[in-house]
């Protein structure tokens, strides 16, 4: 399965589930969105996460 690493603007790194073309449409669609929309994604640890699009600084793909 092909996860993606998503680098927040805190340093943090964060590993969801998805090809990165589908996971930077969802943080592309969020930060078009109305003020304050999340981009929600599942975790590749296990559950769900909701992610504020103006803090993604960069996006890499993590294949397994």
């Amino acid at each position: 399965m092909t996860a993606t690493k998503l680098l927040l603007v805190t340093g943090e790194a964060i590993e969801v589930a998805g090809e990165l073309e589908e996971v930077a449409k969802q943080v592309e669609d969020a930060r078009r969105s109305s003020a304050g929309a999340l981009a929600w994604f599942e975790r590749e640890a296990g559950g769900r996460v909701a992610v504020n699009p103006a803090h993604v600084v960069a996006m890499q793909t993590q294949d397994e």
